[in-house]
Formats: structure tokens, C-alpha cells, sequence
């Protein structure tokens, strides 16, 4: 194994105040939909919209950073390895059979986190944001009764915000369970804390190989 510098300081920076930032919205969110009573319904709402441009100011970061880096790259689907990866996940990682994707700084990702990062990123954080906005901007600016979007009601965008938000939940469960599926069980979360993350070398990559051949 070798030690390598994976994850850039704004990268991680990013990563946590994004997870803090969509939990809280998703602990909000829920009140306001009345499953949950912590904050009162008021309340809730003004968290959740300043916290809703808080998490817009940073994905205009994000974005600015993944464009200028090429980091964007990493999210980049692809077919290779994606049946074998699916299989590691049901079968193998229970067998102690080898990773099949080796991770590297250039490839951070396996072919079936790239889909589902892809997915995120293209159609569900969008479809969040675009909803939570007709949400908070329907009826604005409210002096005068002067409505800049020509919506009889909110049902539809309402659908489409809470079901984005449950497949969040779905994703975030599932995140945290494969935070385990490391080398060890905290070397994940070590990793996206320090940066640093231990890495197989080429001489690893031989001997899984081999292994994956045997099987």
C-alpha cells in the first residue's frame, strides 16, 4: 500500500459542508411537511431557506472548483468494470474477494459510484434546487400581489421536492454504509478527514489481479 494525498482541502471542505448543509435541510424539510415537530413550522421554514442559499452559494463554489481542476472528470460514467463492481457489492465484499476497480488520484470513483454520483449531480440536486426555488420565488416580490411565476399551485413541485428528498435519504443510508466497505471500516472516513488514504501499488494490483483470475 501507499500513502496518497486523494483528497484536496477544498474537497473535503466541501464534502462535509455539503452533508451538514443537506441533513439539516432534509431535518427542516420534513417539519415543514409536517412528519417531524422540533423547530415549530415558522422556524423551520426560515432555517430552511437560509440554509437552502447557503448550499446554493456552495454548490456556485463546487462547481467553479470541479470546472477549473478537471475534477469533473471523475464523475464521467463508464461500462467498464460495472458488472464486477455490482457484484462485489452483493457478493464478493462478504467472500473477503478483492476490490475490482483500483482507486487512484485520477480515478477516485468505481463505475458504479460514478453513475450514481453522475445521477446526483445531473438530476436530483438540480431537481432540488429548481423546486425549492419555484418554492420560495413563486410569489415574489409579494408587495403589490406582483407574481413573477404564473403557478395556480404548488402540488406538482411539492411531489417533486419530497420525492427528491427521500431518494437523499436512500443515497445517505446508503453512503454510510459503504464508508465501512474500506480497507477498514474507518479508512474512508479517515481518509476524507486527513486527505491522505493508502492506496494499493502496482505490485498489489498484480496480486489482486491474479486473484480475480483464479476466481
Amino acid at each position: 500500500m501507499t500513502r496518497e494525498y486523494v483528497y484536496k482541502r477544498f474537497e473535503r471542505f466541501w464534502h462535509w459542508m455539503q452533508a451538514l448543509l443537506i441533513i439539516f435541510l432534509g431535518f427542516t424539510g420534513f417539519e415543514i411537511h409536517g412528519s417531524i415537530h422540533f423547530f415549530g413550522f415558522e422556524q423551520a421554514v426560515k432555517l430552511h431557506n437560509v440554509a437552502a442559499i447557503a448550499f446554493l452559494v456552495l454548490i456556485i463554489f463546487a462547481v467553479f472548483w470541479h470546472i477549473t481542476t478537471g475534477e469533473w472528470r471523475q464523475y464521467l460514467p463508464t461500462r467498464k468494470n460495472l458488472r464486477a463492481q455490482m457484484e462485489y457489492y452483493i457478493f464478493g465484499i462478504f467472500r473477503n474477494a478483492p476490490h475490482p476497480t483500483k482507486k487512484t488520484v485520477l480515478s477516485k470513483l468505481n463505475p458504479l459510484q460514478k453513475i450514481v454520483y453522475a445521477g446526483l449531480k445531473v438530476i436530483v440536486i438540480p431537481l432540488m434546487v429548481m423546486s425549492g426555488l419555484v418554492y420560495m420565488f413563486y410569489r415574489y416580490p409579494q408587495r403589490y400581489e406582483v407574481i413573477s411565476l404564473n403557478i395556480a399551485g404548488l402540488k406538482v413541485v411539492a411531489t417533486l421536492h419530497t420525492l427528491g428528498a427521500f431518494l437523499l435519504v436512500c443515497f445517505f443510508i446508503a453512503h454510510l454504509y459503504l464508508i465501512t466497505t474500506g480497507t477498514t471500516i474507518t479508512s474512508n472516513l479517515k481518509a476524507m478527514l486527513t486527505g491522505y488514504e493508502d492506496l494499493p501499488d502496482d505490485e498489489s494490483e498484480k496480486s489482486n489481479s491474479l486473484m480475480m483470475e483464479q476466481l
